[in-house]
């Protein structure tokens, strides 16, 4: 990807999500122009360097760090806002909502990894989201009994892939493995997707990092 069509997706996302969906020009362009992330459909595992170096680095140069102790899947209930979503230029964007349901305050930090599946459980469905590192990521503290946190999902309208390539299905159930666990969540939310794998250019499905509260359209990200 050039520098300019970096510098457009970039600003795509944020058009989307901040101004609520509004159809901008920056989009249109920024929508076959997307890079493929690495792959989030399974979370990663925390880093190997000791708790105390990467406190004190972190420390040093005022950079948010990964919390000791993520929120357990367990802990956490999940939900899609459809009516809270907004749409330009064919890419989609829905808050995927978590709130804390257990009796004890924990954090969450980093991306979700998200995927369409066939069921619950069942097989993925096409690409994973890829995550949109334009915006950093921050420690969020859920309250326990209530506090939430969201982050947004992009869907491309699959009509912007070839047919020939993108195999279009309907998917009905998303899974969701909350950052740094092994253990998912699923929760319904329909829509036109590729099923097939697409290779360059740009992806079906991002992902944006953890954010505190109820996604809302105007929140960046």
């Amino acid at each position: 990807m050039n520098t300019n069509s970096r510098a457009a997706r970039r600003a795509a996302v944020v058009a989307a999500v901040t101004c609520g969906g509004a159809f901008v020009a920056v989009l249109a362009a920024a929508c076959g122009s997307q890079a493929a992330a690495p792959p989030a459909a399974t979370p990663t595992a925390t880093g190997s360097a000791s708790p105390s170096a990467t406190s004190s680095s972190a420390a040093a140069v005022g950079v948010p760090r990964m919390p000791a102790s993520q929120c357990p899947t367990s802990a956490l209930h999940v939900t899609v806002d459809v009516a809270k979503g907004s749409a330009a230029a064919g890419t989609s964007y829905v808050p995927i909502d978590f709130t804390n349901v257990s009796d004890q305050s924990c954090a969450m930090y980093g991306f979700p990894g998200v995927s369409f599946v066939t069921g619950h459980p069942g097989s993925q469905i096409g690409d994973a989201a890829s995550r949109e590192t334009t915006f950093g990521s921050e420690t969020v503290t859920l309250a326990a009994n209530g506090g939430t946190a969201h982050a947004w999902l992009g869907v491309a309208d699959a009509g912007n892939f070839p047919a020939s390539a993108c195999h279009q299905v309907t998917a009905h159930v998303l899974r969701i493995y909350p950052p740094d666990q092994y253990a998912s969540l699923y929760t319904s939310f329909t829509s036109p997707v590729c099923s097939a794998k697409i290779t360059g250019g740009s992806t079906p499905l991002t992902i944006l990092p953890i954010r505190p509260g109820l996604g809302n359209p105007g929140t960046v990200p």
